[in-house]
């Protein structure tokens, strides 16, 4: 059976606060563990109107205080923007309020503009390589001696997945013997190909014996096609106001919002959005079933911006509802 998960940026909607943003998400979450999820994600971005998602790992204690069985995880820390020891620390302090219940995905996006990271990083930052970073950061939940420092003593179990939308990430989760997150849900372009790079260098690990693959995509969910339509539109609105230079809150939803743009905003769209599914329990149903059958994805993890909080839960119910019942 395909186990589920949620990505969330904690998107703050127009006329809501960051309060409402981080409540919702705990609505969310709790949905989801009823619904039969896996995991919920929580990503990192800095200085994007509209993601309140920055303190990653405070909102993830959050909302694992406020569950009781779903996974909670970063989807992802960004590496480069934090020094593995501190990562460790962290998210070993994490698995050690929640146990069993903390994952923990890096990428090495830098996650914002230049502007951001240089106030992340300083302004003449060390350059570091990313499957060092990676290494460092399982020697010290490890806590096997390799590294001069030393994190929280004693091994942490949490469970590290390389999140990419390329083929790096995927060589190297294949020769760590980690698990992979494709981004396809806002980066298609090679999924199909890292998937076959990733499962054919895979090596085993002490954590993981054989490849196992998540991959994003959209889901907005309805009882009718327009209503899904509808709900849609908010994160649609949100990423063409990003490409056009005009990032901000996330909008509230408008009736026939595809159908009114141009024809070349229309064809990005679609290009970015192309592991999107728009529709009613059938159309989810068969989408999913078929993205599935090709990309033999062990998991899949859902990015549903949308605005009214009832509705996103709605569309979880019903993409759970298709996806654990295949």
């Amino acid at each position: 059976m395909t186990a589920l998960s949620i990505l969330d940026l904690i998107m703050i909607g127009e006329g809501k606060t960051l309060g409402d943003s981080i409540n919702e998400a705990l609505q969310y979450a709790r949905r989801a563990e009823a619904a039969g999820f896996s995991r919920y994600w929580v990503a990192e971005h800095h200085n994007m109107p509209g993601i309140g998602s920055a303190a990653t790992t405070i909102i993830m204690s959050h909302l694992a205080a406020g569950t009781s069985t779903i996974h909670i995880g970063s989807g992802g820390i960004m590496l480069p923007n934090h020094a593995p020891l501190i990562v460790a620390e962290q998210f070993a302090t994490l698995e050690t309020l929640y146990p069993g219940r903390i994952d923990l995905g890096v990428g090495r996006a830098p996650g914002s503009d230049r502007d951001t990271v240089l106030a992340i990083r300083g302004q003449n930052p060390t350059s570091r390589e990313f499957s060092e970073d990676v290494k460092a950061l399982t020697d010290y939940l490890a806590d096997n001696g390799v590294q001069p420092a030393r994190g929280i003593p004693g091994k942490h179990e949490t469970p590290v997945w390389i999140l990419g939308s390329g083929l790096y990430g995927a060589r190297l989760a294949a020769q760590l013997g980690l698990p992979f997150a494709f981004a396809s849900h806002f980066a298609p372009r090679y999924l199909l190909e890292a998937l076959s790079v990733y499962r054919e260098h895979f090596r085993p690990s002490a954590q993981l014996a054989a490849p196992y693959v998540m991959a994003g995509v959209c889901v907005f969910a309805a009882e009718t096609q327009h209503e899904a339509e509808y709900i849609a539109s908010s994160h649609q609105q949100w990423v063409a106001n990003l490409h056009s230079g005009r990032p901000g809150l996330l909008p509230k939803p408008v009736e026939g919002y595809m159908n009114n743009l141009a024809h070349s905003q229309r064809m990005r769209l679609d290009q970015e959005l192309a592991c999107s599914v728009t529709g009613t329990r059938d159309v989810v149903r068969r989408w999913l079933q078929e993205f599935t059958q090709i990309t033999g994805a062990d998991e899949l993890m859902i990015d549903s911006r949308i605005y009214d909080p009832e509705a996103r839960c709605k569309s979880f119910d019903i993409a759970a509802e298709t996806v654990l019942n295949m």
